[in-house]
């Protein structure tokens, strides 16, 4: 990434600006704008978040607000209410006060003598959620968004259920959520009374695995902040961006689909992160396609935005299996409406004997018996941390699901949006679920996962009402795998596998389940092949990064144990520990996470997670401790939780959590 250290406009910087909602509740933002903003006023650029602004997204923070600032922006880093240096309460994730506290900055933004009266919202991931539904408020100074790793359907397509069936996930973001919201404001910013709004979000802060596993089909609380609900409530201007090694790639496609403001898509090869910055490379120059967005919709410059294809996305090249890669060759394409005329679909039938063709036909029943360990090698339901996170070489896999090979291509075969397959089966419980993927196999056999898709059987019809299956009955169901830009290369072959797990990314059926296939058909999408980019982006720049200095190097591990005839996939991030050149806090977290099963057994699927977190500052220093499990029987969910919270050795606070909840078709 190329350094910008001068820019068009002198920078100011406001470390603790604070904003006052109407109930009386400071928050607190990092400011950066021009020096001479209140002589010649400027648009703001609004991103609110509970991951504090001083040591938790900083290191995005720094590339990018002041980079704002000095092309002519008021850019505010807002605390969300109860986390960092702001006051007030957290008590779940994008509720109606959140937006209400981002309508009111807005408006107080569009008030101040430094701005022009136009703001525009950005995120990524929280930030590019509560962007799309605070824009579906409409407050009247929000003028254009650019949401970043995101959705619009908080049921089917965030960290909590896919295709009806719980992510493990779901308790380990809560469990991050835990963690996270468990710390301090910082005294150097609120003084002493830090300790009292320490203690007071200690004492209410929710345990939210058990809010969101409450709510286990699509009801009206998933339906409030799914702007898929009534996308023409979106005014704004909306730049969606994603990346195929992210879990929220889907939703691009059906917001550049569905919103009837200006609106337009890019996908890359990244996992969830900024593209300006993100793995796998090719890194694109994302804040100068950010300051293209708010040039035009913001100061009214003809930047050509208006023109650019509905959507731009990276065509992956087939790579051998890896769980990490730092580059992904391919290609730039670049398609002017959405859903491309160009795209068609290619059926491809799953035959007997493993065969995948046009022709092929499936004379004979298939039984799917896969154990509760098929899917150790599906990598992170969403790579995040920089770490071995991607889906691995799936032949284990493959292993233990049923499969149906396509012949040795003699061309590149291009997969351009999201295949769909469509099965006759049954299953012999009445809880039952179907997991398939789309693999890539090399000439020596190894397996990529081109992409996947999972399905409850009991969501089969309906992911609001589900109904239990009827054990023997057959069933016609529709799955649509996730969205993907992949070409399959000569010489390699396409495969179909089918299993009834798929452990560690969703919790497994009560009971060992049994699927038998009757017949089989995937659609793909296929764009023709050709050669070059179709689209170019700047190279990456950014402000100066942030300056600190390391105090633990950074470290992490991923490793799969078999023991007692259990299996165990451990997880454990060493954030390490550094110390802010400028303000002088230190900062240091771990994470850990723990999954096991016993391959015969679904009832034996256990999780648990333990998070540290320490803060320090000359004499005064706080750890936090927080730990959840879960685990299951045949009717209830159990989970704990606990926060321990230290001044220096000192255990000063502590708290259990402790629910059972029922299992709904679960």
């Amino acid at each position: 990434m190329k350094t910008i250290t001068e820019f068009p406009r002198d920078i100011v910087e406001f470390p603790d600006m604070g904003i006052v909602m109407p109930d009386g509740t400071r928050l607190s933002a990092r400011v950066w704008m021009p020096a001479d903003a209140d002589q010649d006023p400027v648009p703001a650029i609004l991103e609110h978040l509970p991951y504090r602004k001083r040591d938790g997204t900083t290191t995005r923070d720094c590339l990018t607000h002041p980079y704002f600032a000095g092309h002519g922006y008021a850019s505010i880093r807002v605390d969300m209410r109860g986390n960092g240096d702001s006051q007030g309460l957290m008590e779940d994730e994008y509720t109606e006060q959140e937006w209400q506290d981002a309508c009111d900055v807005i408006t107080w933004a569009a008030a101040q003598p430094w701005c022009n009266g136009k703001v525009g919202m950005m995120g990524i991931s929280w930030g590019g959620f509560n962007g799309l539904q605070v824009a579906a408020k409409q407050p009247k100074a929000l003028k254009a968004i650019i949401t970043l790793c995101s959705t619009d359907d908080r049921y089917a397509d965030d960290i909590h259920y896919k295709g009806g069936l719980l992510l493990n996930e779901n308790m380990g973001w809560g469990a991050t959520m835990l963690s996270y919201s468990s710390r301090p404001p910082d005294p150097a910013l609120v003084g002493d009374a830090w300790r009292d709004i320490w203690l007071d979000r200690l004492e209410h802060e929710p345990f939210l695995p058990a809010v969101w596993l409450r709510h286990q089909t699509r009801d009206t609380y998933w339906k409030r902040g799914s702007v898929n609900e009534d996308f023409s409530a979106i005014k704004a201007a909306v730049l969606a961006i994603g990346g195929w090694g992210d879990a929220y790639k889907n939703a691009v496609s059906r917001l550049v689909q569905g919103v009837q403001a200006p609106v337009k898509g890019i996908v890359g090869p990244w996992i969830h992160k900024y593209p300006h910055f993100a793995v796998p490379k090719p890194a694109i120059g994302f804040l100068q396609e950010a300051l293209r967005w708010w040039d035009h919709w913001l100061k009214s410059i003809d930047t050509g935005v208006d023109d650019d294809p509905a959507m731009r996305l990276y065509v992956m090249d087939s790579e051998p299996p890896r769980d990490w890669y730092l580059e992904r060759p391919g290609r730039w394409i670049a398609e002017q409406q959405w859903p491309a005329p160009g795209i068609t679909a290619r059926q491809l039938k799953l035959g007997t004997h493993g065969q995948l063709s046009q022709t092929a036909s499936l004379t004979e029943k298939v039984t799917i018996n896969s154990p509760q360990d098929c899917g150790m090698d599906g990598g992170e339901y969403c790579a995040i941390w920089l770490g071995p996170e991607l889906p691995g070489d799936q032949r284990a896999d493959d292993g233990k699901s049923a499969c149906f090979d396509g012949a040795v291509l003699d061309a590149p075969l291009d997969i351009v949006g999201a295949p769909v397959i469509r099965l006759k089966l049954a299953a012999d419980r009445s809880r039952a679920m179907v997991a398939v993927r789309l693999c890539d196999v090399q000439p020596d056999g190894a397996s990529t996962r081109i992409t996947y898709g999972v399905l409850n059987l009991c969501h089969r019809n309906s992911h609001e009402f589900p109904e239990a299956v009827v054990p023997g009955e057959m069933m016609e169901i529709t799955l649509k795998l996730d969205d993907i830009a992949y070409r399959v290369l000569p010489g390699n072959r396409l495969r179909v596998a089918i299993s009834s797990t798929y452990w560690p990314l969703v919790w497994p059926s009560p009971e060992e389940v049994t699927l038998t296939l009757h017949d089989g058909a995937i659609d793909l999408p296929v764009r023709l092949s050709g050669d070059g980019d179709e689209w170019k982006f700047e190279q990456p720049e950014g402000a100066t990064p942030w300056q600190f200095e390391t105090l633990r190097e950074s470290s992490n591990s991923r490793k799969v144990e078999r023991t007692d005839g259990k299996v165990t996939l451990s997880i454990v991030d060493d954030f390490g520990e550094i110390r802010d050149s400028d303000h002088g806090l230190v900062i240091g977290d771990v994470a850990r996470e723990h999954w096991t099963i016993d391959p015969s057994d679904p009832l034996s699927a256990h999780g648990e997670t333990h998070w540290t977190q320490t803060l320090s500052r000359n004499d005064w220093a706080i750890r936090t401790e927080t730990f959840t499990t879960m685990r299951s029987d045949g009717q209830n969910f159990q989970l704990t939780g606990r926060i321990e919270a230290y001044e220096g050795d000192k255990l000063v606070f502590e708290r259990d959590f402790s629910e059972i909840i029922t299992r709904d078709h679960i």
